[in-house]
């Protein structure tokens, strides 16, 4: 360490040595020896701080000499002193001074262009700090830039921003464009009264001198704007500027603004400059910062990295070739039309998260994303072309998804990015760094904004003849929509149908609707109807038209009384405007008792079904009935009372199959349940009177709305699979939160506050502000009416319900204790065993008292059976609800020990049922849970105690194998026949033998609904053949439903075996590869997604035999049975790597008919094209990352980052010899396939998932560099691991860099240097560069060290 008066000292000696070698005219060398003994002599290591400080000083200006700003130069040169402090020390005073001193300027500029691109940035020397805080104090970095600067690649950043900067001001001045743009932190020093020096200064100088000089300031400019350029163009100080650009977004903005008018006003300029420099200088910048990481060393590499689209190929009529890109659009649609699951979550965020990460994932065109999203809901209409007859959503619900549901997903995706570019209107280029993130493909798409692609996708769309055909029913809509278009075309207007309807030479499809749906949402308008060959005629007309009904709306509208005719005219025929529902809704709330019943059905019929082009508002509608307003100073139930008929006509109407999926399309279950919370707590709490009856002649009772109110809760909460699924799903937890009635409040409450947020938009198309709620009237505000939307709800708010929900988990997790005598639920149960079985003729019926004593005395405590008084006990429903437990456990034992016969067992439960509808709940969920205990003894199916399934369960069983065994699934375990008796465990026999009893209306759907998924899930619990005995029984009564029972009764087999779902996955990979096994022989030849899906011309599964299942389906419609998933992200991991490899074992070469290659290049060794691998290749990523993300979510996604990708990476593999390109050729695919799961469950943008990303992703790299460090020995070939670790994270660069800020930057350093020992800097730059604020020092230091 130098003390202060020996640094005097060596400071003296260094400026006598450099006086006397500018004397003497010594060379640079030697005067840098001198100076080098000196610091030696004084112990100063180099390079020093102090002798730059003493040069600079020295220099400025006494000594401003051309032979020391050499000795300046071979200090630099020699590490003497730090380049980076010199230029600082040099910026700072020279360009104030560039007017006074052009010779200096031009000398500081020579010295910027030779020393700015290889400055030293190692942190390893003893003066970096001392640098660091040396380069701040010259420029101010940490004032200007409001950011402390404690690092030596950021001070270089910073140092070079601030260089441009002010080069640029000084550009400015110095050719005469002045104004407030010009920023005054980079003026260093200011330049007042600069001219005023400069003309004091050169009146000594004689003339020619005076002309040299305004040449050299004439030249400095022309220099500075070249110096500028070389900057921006130069590998190492781009990368300074584009880690400003993404970190330094307000500073980079301003800098780009001054170029921008500089290369406006060039021609303006006081000092003629050609504009062609301005423009080279912009056009430097926009190459600069748009520089994506390349792979440069694998054909292979690249191939399958820019996997982006180059044509638009949408292969054949049903998804095969280029189609398989859009793969999970098509899974993931299918897999919402499984009406036994309801989703919380909206259809349209998760199909929009879905649709921007699939763009991002394969650099396509936002057209080819559209046509995409289009052809894949057109497959979907397709495939209920000859639907298997059933419980379940059908084309009304298919429809909805393409004319609805994808419209709102582009609306939404359109708004993203009109946001954007309104945020970038008036700062170009300030803005390239947030316009390439978020909107990359605008280097591919060449049509310029979204909107444009969407009217592009449309008109492309009109190829697809096949997909286009619309289903019989929808026929005569198209038609008009196509009628419509031919009248505005050719008259200008169009004022509905006339009465002779409508001609039969305009020929309508589904593109006619798709653009009407579009249009209603205000993303096209009717200048689509002159796109070339939209409207099609035919050759020869048909000699008659096509007849319609008047359309009643209008007469609605137009104020027409409410007759019967009109009223159910209304209910089937949907609304066309958003006005039409509007009055609906207002006299739903406000008219007459007659009208607001007759408005709600209205409101819940085709409208909501059918209402294409105002399916949303129609939902939102709906919602808003559920939770009439209420004033804040009204206590106790009557609010709701007064709204009892209301609620009863939408309960009745909204509680059937289509409509429950439609709002869980939506995603508005959490708001339904929210509402019915309330409906049920009100009217399970009041005593019953008697029956009131509607003007429409219905029965309006308490019992009918809070049943109705209570089954559709527990439908949207999915109560029925708790009985078996409180078990763990193989993954050390409880199956998912969604199992949890507290978790419907939760989003509830969430969403609360998100839509307050977003309700400002009044005009806004997205989605919160279609879907949110209609705001209480002023006039009723001021009299303090609320909603139950307007505050958070929580499950104590009910404490009724609360109470049975609490007694519901206890009869799950234990068996029933005993009541004690007196005890008012025992009392209960007693009454409603009295009247359950007044009419057996013994006596007295029994009761819980003598059922648990087991004696067979029975009580008299009930009182007399024949009574109509104690027949119908006058109860509230909760007080029902909550002896039901004890009266079926009394019922069930009693059978069990022969006191009631089975037949007397169902027929009382019946009249349970029918006295509360509600009950059904509480009772299947007893029997559920009794089975899973295994206490009971068998009940033989004998058709003398319990119904017989012997007629047709040979069959039964037979098609069940068949179905399996068709998708390539063989499960020995599956014994046909047999002199074994059939049985099933007592609950079970109680519980079929109970819901064959039902009725099959529309009014019994959701009763029947929830007995069956109750059913279902005991039966598929049960040991085989428990289901297809139950499904045998069910054909008995339903002939109809038999393809419906028999498909989803084969799904269940995959419940207990997990060999058989690994059969299955098999057969869903070789149908979309395109194998030609024998087992697939049956499925297809070519491969895709109608190999995997169908086609839609036949029914899923046929009694015959002649059409089989396809494998997608079934699975679709049985991982939700699974009760241990954990397995599945090693199996379709292991088939995913497989693929390349085995198709190259095969040596297939499979090429599709009328493709040209050429001369394909070939794998190594093997004999196929590298063409067909990567297609192979992508197709088996994007299928199993599709399956895998829709099987397990986040959770089976985060279990594959962390456990199933390291420990098979880990694992001792078969030695197989291959090439190498086949070994690099499997690590990508693995690679793509996991950079597809965490992008199609987490988005690439920022999103409330990004925690939790952070976290897992960060884990995962965690452990590439790891490995990479060599402290774990890999179990596969080193190509296929290095090639993993790349085409990771060369596709989480390009494609997902908001992954990489949320990565703690020690562990982004670490991964950094290891890839930097496998020579990938450039890699390692690139994950670097977007790591953050954080990480802009390491990769400053990065790119100076090569």
């Amino acid at each position: 360490m130098v003390s202060e008066e020996e640094g005097w000292v060596w400071q003296q000696q260094v400026v006598e040595v450099t006086r006397v070698c500018q004397e003497q005219r010594d060379t640079p060398l030697l005067w840098a020896v001198e100076v080098s003994k000196c610091l030696r002599g004084a112990a100063v290591s180099m390079p020093s701080v102090e002798l730059g400080h003493l040069l600079i000083s020295h220099l400025c200006w006494s000594n401003n000499g051309p032979i020391l700003w050499k000795y300046i130069d071979q200090a630099m040169s020699s590490s003497m002193t730090p380049s980076l402090l010199i230029l600082a020390l040099l910026t700072s005073r020279v360009i104030p001074y560039r007017q006074i001193q052009p010779e200096a300027y031009r000398l500081y500029l020579e010295l910027l262009g030779r020393y700015s691109f290889s400055l030293a940035l190692t942190n390893t020397t003893s003066t970096s700090k001392k640098i660091v805080e040396a380069v701040d104090d010259a420029l101010q970095l940490s004032k200007t830039y409001g950011i402390p600067v404690t690092e030596l690649g950021k001070a270089a950043v910073l140092f070079t921003l601030t260089v441009v900067s002010t080069l640029v001001n000084a550009v400015a001045e110095d050719s005469g464009l002045q104004g407030r743009w010009l920023e005054k932190q980079y003026r260093l020093g200011g330049n007042v009264g600069q001219h005023d020096m400069v003309k004091g200064a050169d009146e000594d100088v004689n003339e020619k001198r005076h002309q040299h000089r305004e040449h050299l300031r004439r030249t400095n400019i022309v220099m500075a704007i070249e110096m500028v350029r070389k900057l921006m163009e130069h590998k190492k100080t781009s990368t300074f500027f584009r880690l400003a650009c993404r970190n330094m977004t307000e500073q980079w903005s301003g800098l780009c603004q001054r170029l921008q008018v500089l290369e406006a006003h060039s021609s303006s300029l006081s000092l003629k400059i050609d504009g062609g420099l301005f423009t080279q200088l912009v056009g430097s910048i926009q190459r600069s910062l748009s520089l994506d990481y390349q792979p440069s060393q694998h054909q292979a590499i690249r191939a399958l990295i820019d996997s982006g689209s180059r044509t638009s190929a949408f292969g054949h009529r049903y998804g095969v070739g280029r189609a398989s890109t859009w793969l999970p659009f098509d899974l993931f649609m299918e897999d919402t039309m499984d009406g036994r699951q309801v989703s919380a979550k909206s259809t349209i965020e998760s199909l929009t998260e879905l649709t921007k990460s699939l763009q991002a994932v394969h650099g396509a065109s936002w057209q080819e994303a559209f046509l995409g999203l289009w052809t894949a809901a057109l497959r979907l209409v397709q495939r209920e072309r000859d639907p298997i007859e059933g419980p379940i959503p059908h084309l009304d619900s298919r429809l909805c998804i393409l004319l609805c549901i994808t419209p709102l997903v582009i609306v939404s995706i359109i708004e993203e990015e009109d946001r954007i570019l309104q945020a970038a209107k008036n700062n170009t280029l300030g803005n390239v760094a947030n316009a390439y993130e978020h909107d990359k493909e605008r280097k591919v798409m060449g049509l310029g904004t979204r909107h444009a692609a969407l009217v592009s996708s449309l008109q492309i769309l009109g190829q697809f003849d096949e997909l286009l055909k619309p289903p019989e029913s929808v026929v005569l809509a198209a038609n008009k929509a196509a009628l419509k278009a031919e009248s505005l075309v050719s008259t200008g207007s169009f004022d509905g149908l006339s009465s002779n309807g409508i001609s039969s030479a305009v020929v309508g499809n589904m593109r006619h609707l798709i653009v009407e749906a579009c249009i209603a949402r205000k993303l096209l308008d009717s200048s689509a109807y002159l796109w070339p060959g939209y409207v099609e005629r035919l050759a020869n007309p048909l000699s008659h038209s096509i007849p319609v009904q008047e359309f009643p709306w209008s007469a609605f509208m137009e104020g027409a009384p409410l007759s019967v005719s009109l009223k159910d005219a209304l209910i089937k025929t949907p609304a066309s405007s958003l006005e039409e529902l509007e009055k609906v809704y207002h006299i739903a709330m406000n008219g007459s008792e007659e009208e607001r019943s007759a408005m709600a059905s209205i409101l819940c019929g085709a409208s909501l079904i059918r209402g294409w082009n105002v399916q949303e508002h129609a939902v939102r509608l709906v919602v808003n009935l559920l939770s009439p307003p209420i004033p804040v100073d009204h206590h106790g139930s009557g609010s709701l009372l007064e709204h009892a008929p209301l609620l009863n006509a939408v309960l009745r109407a909204v509680t059937t199959h289509d409509n429950v999926h439609v709002l869980s399309l939506y995603g508005v279950v959490p708001q339904v349940a929210a509402a019915l919370m309330p409906i049920c707590e009100t009217f399970g709490s009041i005593l019953p009177t008697s029956p009131q009856i509607s003007s429409t002649g219905e029965e309006v009772s308490v019992y009918t709305i809070f049943s109705n109110a209570f089954l559709l809760l527990l439908r949207l909460w999915k109560f029925y699979g708790c009985a078996h699924a409180h078990g763990l799903s193989g993954m050390g937890a409880p199956v998912g939160t969604e199992l949890a009635l507290e978790y419907l409040l939760l989003l509830h409450n969430s969403r609360l506050t998100k839509d307050n947020e977003h309700y400002q938009v009044k005009e806004s198309l997205y989605l919160d502000s279609a879907l949110s709620q209609v705001p209480i009237p002023p006039e009723d505000q001021a009299l303090g009416v609320t909603s139950s939307f307007s505050k958070p709800l929580f499950i104590d708010s009910f404490p009724k319900l609360k109470v049975w929900y609490c007694q519901h988990q206890a009869c799950i997790a234990s068996t029933l204790s005993g009541l004690v005598p007196g005890n008012p639920v025992h009392q209960i149960a007693d009454r409603l065993l009295n009247m359950m079985y007044w009419k057996l003729g013994k006596g007295v019926p029994p009761t819980t008292t003598s059922v648990a004593s087991g004696s067979s005395s029975l009580s008299s405590s009930s009182g007399s059976a024949g009574g109509e008084t104690s027949r119908k006990p006058l109860l509230t429903a909760w007080e029902i609800l909550g002896a039901v437990p004890f009266v079926v456990d009394a019922v069930l034992t009693a059978c069990a020990h022969g006191k009631i016969s089975p037949r007397d067992l169902t027929t009382g439960l019946r009249d349970l049922v029918d006295f509360l509808p509600a009950s059904i709940a509480t009772i299947g969920s007893y029997f559920s849970a009794e089975v899973t205990r295994g206490v009971w003894k068998p009940a033989s199916m004998n058709g003398t105690d319990w119904p017989s399934p012997a007629a047709n369960l040979l069959s039964i069983e037979a098609v069940i194998k068949e179905i399996l065994a068709d998708t390539g699934v063989h499960v020995p375990s599956l014994v046909i026949g047999g002199n074994t008796p059939a049985t099933l465990p007592l609950p079970l026999a109680a519980l079929v033998s109970l819901t064959i009893t039902f009725k099959l209306d529309k009014h019994s759907e959701l009763m029947t609904g929830i007995a069956g998924s109750v059913l279902e899930t005991t039966a598929a619990g049960s040991p085989w053949p428990c289901m297809p005995i139950v499904a045998a029984l069910w054909c008995q009564k339903v002939r109809r439903w038999h393809d419906f029972i028999v498909f989803y009764s084969s799904c269940t087999v995959f419940m207990h075996d997990k060999h058989a779902v690994v059969q299955l996955l098999k057969s869903c990979f070789s149908a979309t590869l395109g194998s030609t096994n024998n087992l697939m022989s049956k499925l297809t030849v070519h491969g895709g997604i109608g190999a995997l899906l169908g086609h839609g011309y036949s029914s899923n599964s046929s009694p015959c035999g002649t059409a089989p299942a396809a494998p997608g389906v079934l699975y679709l419609r049985t991982y939700h049975s699974m009760y241990d998933i954990k397995f599945l992200a090693e199996e379709i991991l292991s088939l995913v790597a497989g693929v390349v490899r085995d198709f190259v074992t095969m040596g297939m070469n499979h090429q599709h008919s009328g493709q040209s290659l050429g001369a394909p290049q070939r794998l190594k060794s093997e004999n196929v094209s590298l063409e067909n691998a990567l297609e192979r290749s992508k197709q088996a990523s994007s299928l199993g990352a599709s399956l895998l993300c829709i099987s397990g979510g986040s959770e089976l996604v985060q279990m594959l980052y962390k456990e199933t990708l390291p420990t098979w990476f880990l694992s001792e593999k078969t030695k197989t010899k291959s090439a190498s390109s086949v070994s690099t050729l499997e690590g990508y695919t693995i690679a793509q396939f996991s950079f597809l799961c965490g992008a199609c469950t987490w988005g690439v943008d920022i999103s409330p998932s990004s925690k939790k990303r952070a976290q897992i992703v960060g884990t995962h790299m965690d452990f590439l560099a790891s490995a990479i460090d060599g402290n774990m020995s890999m179990g596969c070939e080193h190509p296929t691991w290095r090639a993993y670790v790349l085409g990771f994270l060369t596709m989480v660069i390009n494609c997902s860099p908001n992954w990489i800020c949320e990565v703690n930057i020690e562990i982004l350093k670490r991964l950094a240097t290891r890839l930097k020992w496998w020579h990938e800097p450039e890699l390692a730059l690139a994950l670097l560069e977007r790591g953050g604020p954080l990480a802009v020092s390491a990769a400053a230091e990065l790119v100076s060290s090569y």
